[in-house]
């Protein structure tokens, strides 16, 4: 493994982040290369069993299951990956962290990707896996959506879908490193471009592979341009060092003025998605461990 400092981390992650010039396929392999690799001391247990499970328009459900959860609580998990890359393989080290830090069963989802598939199939995703799971009989006070990067936003994607619709809302739901704002208009974009290892180029990318012409602005795609009241407890992880960190600040303030509460967690120092580095730095042992007891909180209740 790795074991380097997080500065020494920083730079692997810049010298292998997404290369927007190279086909799809390519991508995502190095992606999930590098995914898998800085994760792999937490899979060294062996002791956890998955289980996938069809859902609808070609998406999947896995089952992740450690001995001592509890089975009736479930996290229902969302990938990262900018709405383009990303698996519940590639992320599995920390679906496995989070379980048994919370005793919970992870349900991940491995919703559709753009380019083939662009808004909003991946928030009609999430709202499948939930009905799926309420189908299933778990209560919505079970269930606590969870998501990380393009994950967080389809969090409150389906959080607003779900309340929309007049559905019964889960207790709470965790976003760590959310996008807030597909328009990326915060000044830690440029403020962050030498501490973060993604770039704006990558979010410019993402933003119009995803979209494919839709407005940037649309509250499924853009959480901070919803109406946010009625929305269950947040709650949100970001790093110091993130470009995103502008946009979600402003996107916690709104949803406080609109009677949201929201639970915030500033990370010193620390980069986009750095809770899937738990094995490298210990402040994503931390930041998992954080979420951990929030979801104990929430599904214990």
């Amino acid at each position: 493994m790795i074991h380097n400092a997080p500065d020494e981390l920083l730079t692997l992650l810049k010298e292998n982040a997404p290369d927007n010039n190279l086909p799809t396929p390519t991508l995502r392999k190095s992606y999930s290369d590098l995914y898998k690799e800085v994760q792999s001391e937490a899979l060294a247990a062996n002791d956890y069993q998955l289980e996938s499970v069809p859902l609808a328009n070609g998406a999947t459900g896995t089952w992740i299951t450690l001995p001592g959860v509890f089975s009736g609580r479930v996290i229902l998990f969302f990938h990262g990956g900018g709405f383009t890359l990303g698996s519940t393989e590639d992320h599995l080290g920390l679906c496995v962290r989070l379980a048994r830090a919370s005793l919970a069963r992870i349900f991940s989802v491995d919703y559709r990707l753009a380019p083939e598939h662009t808004f909003p199939a991946p928030v009609e995703d999430a709202v499948t896996a939930y009905r799926y799971l309420t189908a299933k009989g778990y209560q919505p006070h079970n269930i606590l959506p969870t998501g990380i990067c393009a994950g967080g936003t389809i969090v409150l994607g389906l959080l607003i879908t779900l309340r929309d619709e007049r559905l019964p809302l889960p207790r709470a739901a965790i976003c760590m490193s959310p996008i807030t704002d597909l328009s990326f208009p915060g000044e830690s974009v440029t403020k962050n471009q030498a501490r973060d290892w993604i770039s704006e180029s990558r979010l410019k990318s993402i933003r119009t592979t995803y979209l494919a012409g839709h407005d940037p602005d649309n509250s499924l795609a853009s959480p901070i341009h919803a109406h946010l009241a009625g929305l269950p407890r947040l709650y949100i992880q970001v790093g110091t060092h993130e470009l995103l960190l502008s946009d979600v600040g402003k996107f916690i303030d709104r949803a406080r003025w609109a009677g949201v509460p929201v639970q915030a967690e500033l990370y010193e120092g620390m980069f986009h998605n750095w809770q899937l580095f738990a094995d490298e730095i210990p402040e994503g042992v931390e930041a998992i461990g954080h979420a951990a007891a929030f979801a104990q909180d929430i599904l214990g209740r």
